[in-house]
């Protein structure tokens, strides 16, 4: 039996909110909603979460970026998964109690990585952010990879681990792992994310 190893976690983490954007991540409904055609069961759970960083990062004036799955009616992707987020459908749109502010930045993307192919990096080098607090699912996939590629761009990554999901506990765990271990992210609770003006 493999086991993943303890991942450490941080209590508190104190984040200047003018570098530091939120980047929520794919919480469309066909993966947050029940009828949704990838619906990951753990995903509603973290909705509560990620609303009061949401919140709480609006208040403080830190940017907040959403991601969306965005696929052509005959995406490749499809052979890999089962037709999902198609774009401008009901399963590509951001679930009701998530809904992006007017003027708050989507990010519509081709693959996992929200940076690749997209103008992610741009838009957080033009406004000066340096930190990026990571939501949303699947925590191993699209999480991870958005994740991973921020760090590469010397983004620093903050992942609060109640603030993701994915379709098993095991993969949600070594997500945890790789952006903390591979990485150097640090992982908290989404209570633990504090944005400091």
């Amino acid at each position: 039996m493999i086991e993943v190893p303890e991942t450490p976690r941080t209590e508190a983490v104190r984040l200047p909110a003018s570098e530091t954007a939120l980047i929520v991540v794919d919480m469309q409904n066909d993966f947050v909603h029940p009828e949704g055609a990838l619906f990951v069961p753990d995903a509603p759970k973290t909705v509560p979460a990620i609303r009061e960083l949401l919140a709480r990062a609006r208040a403080a004036g830190a940017r907040v970026v959403f991601t969306q799955d965005w696929h052509a009616e005959d995406d490749p992707e499809f052979a890999l998964w089962p037709r999902h987020a198609v774009a401008g459908s009901w399963g590509a749109e951001i679930v009701e109690e998530l809904a992006p502010r007017p003027g708050e930045t989507r990010i519509q993307k081709l693959r996992y990585d929200a940076f690749y192919a997209t103008p992610l990096e741009h838009l957080l080098r033009v406004w000066g952010v340096r930190r990026v607090v990571v939501v949303g699912t699947v925590a191993n996939i699209c999480v991870l990879h958005t994740a991973g590629s921020a760090a590469l761009r010397w983004f620093e990554v903050v992942l609060p681990a109640d603030a993701t999901s994915a379709l098993t506990p095991f993969d949600h765990a070594a997500a945890l792992r790789q952006v903390n271990f591979l990485y150097r992210g640090t992982i908290t609770w989404a209570a633990g994310v504090h944005f400091e003006n």
